[in-house]
């Protein structure tokens, strides 16, 4: 026997095709409660997009840990070789709008979520290791120039190439974006990187700063500008369809889980700002060490619910996983819950894709979608009722501080070009070449005065890589 239909309210239906209407021609009544419950939850189904992100796809998988890093965290998911801890993974896009294609051009977001049981961890990050940006008073400007042109309503490569000629500390990321790994082939096919500094913490109070790393087992494969153009005209959610698919025919994808160790009293005399989001760690100074293994081995349910209304936060840090002095992810720490409370509402953390799967005592009430029991005691601390109390035991070693409070000059003085150009000395002769010809082919059209800069940005990471752009601009530097 079906299910009869029923109401919100769990009230029986007992028309569903036709509206209540005075006379078989006649207007329709405001008394049809079903009518309108329908209509006013359809108005409602669209809850905003990510201002980035906005397009992406998600699975289910489990983190398991392969060896013993006790000695540089105290938390509870690295607490001993073989624990597994179940975790979120989403991939997205990011400049791009929610009907975007898979297949852009653009950095590819690496969330994930780890349901430890002392909380939630997220480790929010993207297929890079570096980014555009090391201030975040510069990430909107950024993003403003990713995004439409909000006169003409379409994107214009002039905005972005105008705004770069400005911002040397992009050009290790260019370099990456424009090469061939700028379209990754599927989300199974690519690393992923926490990107920030973050650290680790002992149960000795010992701090360790460090970098995450995803190594995808099933090699890296990417998409010629050719392929990706022609499957966001064929498949646009080409992506999203590879990786479901994948793990409905029971081919879980997999990343060898590494991090770079670095310890606290070497970041004061590291060769360059270890904080900083455009640079990378040298492999030869803090080699990779692998300590775990993800694997994506479940597909959701419902995309909506667990994949659009998933929700990441780097502030989500549980016993023994810290944050850095980088700027960026200081920002982050603010931005992304903020956003989540817009988008979501401010108890998002309570829907099931969010919420943790320890015990979770606050005193946080009401607000806009509660829907569970409100708390079951008085929502005031410190009490004399045996409420939830502070843990000392838990807390993070004190970090020592010096310096002036200013608006410091985060690009004087700062080395912009020497990674990208090591970066581009790596690439092949063939990948320099499919490089360099991406990027004049954005530039064509452009005025003389927003290129030429942009050359010399580019002739400064490498003397070839700024030639062999002008060359095919009919230019010279």
């Amino acid at each position: 026997m079906s299910k009869t239909l029923t109401t919100a309210g769990g009230h029986p239906v007992a028309q569903n095709q036709h509206s209540l209407t005075a006379g078989e021609r006649g207007p329709v009544l405001i008394q049809d409660m079903h009518l309108i419950e329908k209509l006013a939850h359809f108005n409602r189904e669209r809850i905003p997009e990510r201002v980035v992100h906005a397009k992406g796809a998600g699975a289910y998988g489990t983190f398991t840990v392969t060896a013993d890093i006790t000695k540089w965290s105290r938390a509870a998911v690295f607490s001993k070789v073989g624990k597994k801890t179940e975790t979120f993974l989403r991939f997205s896009t990011v400049a791009g709008e929610k009907g975007s294609a898979d297949t852009e051009r653009d950095p590819r977001g690496f969330a994930l979520k780890f349901y430890t049981e002392e909380g939630i961890w997220d480790l929010v990050g993207n297929n890079t290791p570096v980014f555009f940006e090391r201030d975040p008073s510069k990430f909107p400007d950024f993003i403003h120039s990713q995004k439409r042109d909000p006169i003409t309503g379409y994107k214009n490569p002039k905005r972005m190439w105008d705004y770069w000629a400005k911002s040397p500390e992009a050009m290790h990321q260019i370099t990456i974006l424009f090469s061939d790994r700028g379209i990754p082939d599927g989300y199974r096919f690519m690393n992923g990187y926490g990107s920030h500094t973050f650290s680790l913490w002992n149960a000795k109070g010992e701090r360790f700063w460090v970098k995450f790393h995803f190594k995808s087992k099933q090699g890296i494969k990417n998409l010629s500008p050719a392929r990706a153009a022609e499957l966001a005209g064929s498949d646009p959610d080409y992506a999203t369809r590879d990786l479901f698919e994948a793990i409905e025919r029971g081919e879980f994808p997999e990343w060898r889980v590494c991090i770079q160790v670095m310890p606290e009293a070497d970041a004061a005399k590291y060769r360059f700002n270890p904080f900083d989001l455009t640079k990378v760690w040298s492999h030869k100074d803090y080699p990779l060490v692998e300590i775990g293994e993800l694997e994506l081995n479940r597909n959701p349910k419902n995309y909506f619910a667990e994949v659009e209304q998933a929700a990441f936060s780097p502030a989500n840090l549980p016993p023994g996983i810290g944050a850095s002095p980088d700027k960026m992810l200081q920002a982050r720490l603010f931005a992304y819950p903020d956003a989540h409370r817009y988008r979501l509402g401010v108890n998002y953390q309570q829907l099931a894709v969010n919420r943790s799967r320890s015990a979770v005592n606050s005193y946080h009430r009401d607000g806009s979608m509660r829907f569970d029991e409100n708390g079951t005691y008085d929502n005031y601390e410190p009490n004399g009722f045996g409420g939830p109390a502070q843990d000392p035991s838990v807390a993070e070693p004190p970090l020592a501080l010096a310096g002036t409070v200013d608006r410091h000059d985060q690009h004087k003085g700062n080395d912009d070009y020497s990674q990208a150009g090591d970066l581009y000395r790596l690439l092949s002769a063939e990948e320099r070449e499919r490089l360099t010809q991406v990027i004049a082919g954005t530039m064509k059209g452009l005025d003389r005065a927003i290129v030429l800069p942009n050359l010399e940005h580019f002739a400064k990471c490498d003397p070839d890589y700024g030639a062999r752009i002008a060359n095919k601009l009919g230019l010279k530097l």
